[in-house]
């Protein structure tokens, strides 16, 4: 594969190939419109493919000549390409998968700006009507199959990992395959790409003819975490809210594998919602995993969870360490009950409608220095508003350390303020202490941490 930056015309894939006129019209102005930044920083990120580096700015600096372009053509749309990453082509002709991922971007940011957002019918500021467009984002993207048993496994976990924490999560997603099971993942490396990459030779043994490696990311992070090569069906939803609930709506059982921030606030956003009374009797696997070597982070994770949220939250998931198959036992069990649950309650097996999610969970969090300080750290919350609040806390920590936006406040600004109950705080100091000295931040090999908050006790 050669590293010169590549020029060349393309035409897309999927559902982009057959379009009417209006359609093909919206897609050649997104290119030229307010839309056209977002769309060649996604773009971007999807040829950059592979890179295990986290840091978007430096991603965009160094192919600040990038552009795309839609064009209409007599055969529909054709995309150009100006200066991608040359990675992404294998003599001179660009990889079948990286053309596919590169039409997801196009299809789904263009989809949510001239359907959703522009669109009076959809109430982004209430809770039915975000639910309601979080399901047309994933209709669009054909993830939504009828008549399919549940058998979707979200796997989470950091894109910051060791090795042995990779093959790890290689060998649970292998367990996984060999039940017929698929795989929801951020779509980034590390324990967003093994279970995938397992989940391959467990399908392939069984000779599983429907195999689903589901990708989902947003805008903001997804130059950090750029998809990983095995993921065939990519969704871009509009930001980190909606693709939390992407994840539990389409999902039948979570798995959750050693990682830092992020995966601390995928982890209490999950909880939250379990949390709160009106989904006391929702059955959802959740299985906590890792090697005998990182049997610290769930040690961590679980003192901070009994600190903060107490035991009923304790008693929603599992800890097993170094036990793949048992991981994939216990998901199979699970995903059962699920879809015991959706047949008695006609719930539907492809988006898990009765969950109740409130706004809270659901409303975009702008991590400001003012929100930031502003979050309300309290045990005299319900546990629910707490575990949504703490959700909140880690999103904005995961925006200082990798999304450009975030980057920029912070140098601008400083670290975010942080305060809270004390217990909260002396929990909170625990927890990120060792993160950093884990080297769960930022990835490996890169300058020293420095934080992008600071805890005011």
């Amino acid at each position: 594969m050669t590293a010169e930056p590549v020029t060349t015309r393309l035409y897309p894939a999927g559902i982009l190939n057959m379009l009417c006129r209006n359609e093909v019209e919206r897609l050649h102005d997104a290119s030229r419109g307010d839309l056209a930044e977002l769309v060649r920083r996604c773009a971007l990120a999807v040829l950059n493919s592979g890179n295990e580096s986290d840091d978007a700015e430096a991603l965009l600096k160094l192919y600040n000549e990038f552009r795309i372009e839609v064009q209409q053509v007599n055969r529909g749309l054709r995309l150009e390409l100006f200066n991608a990453p040359g990675s992404a082509f294998v003599d001179g002709k660009i990889i079948e998968g990286v053309r596919e991922l590169i039409s997801s971007v196009i299809r789904d940011l263009v989809y949510f700006d001239s359907e959703i957002s522009a669109n009076s019918h959809h109430d982004l500021t209430s809770s039915s009507g975000i639910t309601n467009a979080v399901f047309e984002m994933l209709r669009n993207a054909q993830a939504l199959v009828p008549q399919v048993e549940p058998d979707l496994v979200v796997c989470w976990g950091g894109h910051s990992i060791s090795r042995y924490e990779y093959e790890y999560t290689k060998d649970c997603g292998y367990e996984l395959g060999l039940r017929n099971l698929n795989i929801i993942t951020g779509c980034g490396p590390g324990a967003m790409k093994g279970p995938m990459k397992g989940a391959t030779i467990g399908h392939s043994k069984q000779r599983t003819r429907f195999r689903r490696y589901i990708g989902i990311s947003e805008p903001g992070i997804i130059a950090a975490e750029a998809p990983n090569p095995i993921v065939s069906n990519l969704i871009i939803m509009p930001d980190i809210e909606k693709r939390l609930e992407a994840f539990v709506r389409l999902g039948h059982g979570v798995v959750v594998f050693p990682g830092g921030v992020g995966t601390a606030e995928e982890i209490l956003y999950l909880l939250g919602i379990l949390l709160n009374p009106a989904n006391a009797g929702m059955p959802l696997p959740l299985v906590f995993t890792g090697p005998e070597g990182s049997t610290t982070y769930f040690e961590q994770i679980d003192q901070f969870i009994r600190l903060t949220l107490g035991e009923v939250a304790c008693s929603r998931y599992q800890i097993i360490v170094n036990d793949p198959e048992q991981v994939a036992k216990i998901m199979l069990q699970g995903v059962g009950e699920v879809r015991k649950h959706r047949i008695a309650n006609n719930d539907a097996f492809y988006y898990n409608w009765l969950l109740n999610i409130e706004e809270s969970f659901q409303i975009p969090f702008v991590p400001s220095h003012q929100n930031m300080r502003s979050l309300e750290l309290s045990k005299d919350l319900p546990l629910h508003v707490l575990a949504s609040n703490l959700r909140k806390l880690f999103s904005g920590i995961v925006a200082g350390n990798v999304k450009p936006e975030g980057v920029k406040a912070i140098r601008e600004a400083g670290p975010f303020q942080i305060n809270g109950d004390p217990e909260i705080m002396d929990a909170l100091d625990t927890l990120l202490t060792a993160f950093v000295a884990h080297n769960r931040m930022k990835l490996p090999g890169g300058t020293a941490y420095e934080p992008c908050y600071c805890l005011v006790k």
